[in-house]
């Protein structure tokens, strides 16, 4: 019930200075929370990882997160080539990256940006945060679109924690692709790895800006939570989850192939 790739990301590593004095610390926990580090030291244990040693994980674990994801939807997705009610299957295209105007839903944006790109002037009334590049796209290829262009099926907000200038950029681009599309909505959604549970609720709750969140080791938190949590932390675990607002990483597959 967690991400395939999730004890290739997550482990151990040194630290020189952290709130428990803990030699090795969790690469996901913020070495400042106390409560951080004992959730996400729960996880690691529920994981099963090697306790005591350094492990061997991603210095900077962000862009292999990324990467991660990008590469098990396109495994995971190939499989699901004749679902009920997608006959034949779905040709999909998934990559890191690329900027939302080369869908159909954001075709008219370059029109937009031709002119901003012309007139400078417009930049201040109009801006330039419509030119999203969302972390991971998923297209579908071979559906007749009045622009020639795929669709875009779901954007993908990788995000290996939750800090408040990130919960502000994830609501921020979602918005934008709310407001801008011309057509269906795609699925926007975020993946994490943050064990502090209220530092979840910060993304998660909201007005619909972010469909849902998915997290890479959603048992092992559920494990940690109850193992290490206090009441506050707790609180705001059974809100999320009670809610259907954080999720199994394991069902975005699922939630994709079926939409």
């Amino acid at each position: 019930m967690s991400a395939p790739f999730a004890t290739a990301l997550l482990g151990w590593k040194p630290s020189g200075k952290n709130r428990l004095a803990w030699p090795l610390v969790p690469n996901v926990a913020d070495v400042d929370n106390p409560e951080s580090m004992r959730i996400a030291a729960g996880v690691l244990d529920a994981l099963g990882v090697a306790p005591n040693v350094t492990s061997h994980v991603p210095k900077h674990p962000g862009g292999p997160l990324e990467q991660a994801v990008c590469d098990h939807l396109r495994s995971a997705l190939a499989g699901h080539s004749a679902l009920a009610g997608h006959s034949p299957g779905r040709d999909w295209l998934i990559a890191r990256g690329v900027v939302i105007t080369r869908f159909d839903q954001y075709a008219h944006l370059k029109e937009v940006h031709a002119l901003v790109r012309a007139k400078p002037q417009l930049r201040v009334s109009v801006g330039m945060d419509y030119l999203i590049k969302p972390d991971v796209t998923v297209g579908l290829a071979g559906v007749r679109t009045g622009s020639g262009l795929p669709p875009l099926h779901a954007a993908i907000s990788c995000k290996w924690t939750i800090r408040s200038d990130r919960v502000q950029n994830i609501r921020h681009e979602c918005l934008q692709m709310i407001r801008h599309r011309r057509g269906r909505q795609p699925h926007l959604v975020t993946v994490t790895a943050e064990p502090l549970p209220s530092r979840l609720a910060s993304i998660a709750r909201g007005t619909g800006e972010v469909d849902a969140v998915y997290h890479i080791a959603y048992d092992a938190m559920a494990a940690s939570v109850a193992a290490n949590a206090n009441a506050e932390q707790a609180d705001a675990w059974r809100e999320v989850t009670g809610q259907r607002r954080v999720l199994s990483y394991e069902l975005l597959v699922g939630a994709l192939a079926s939409w």
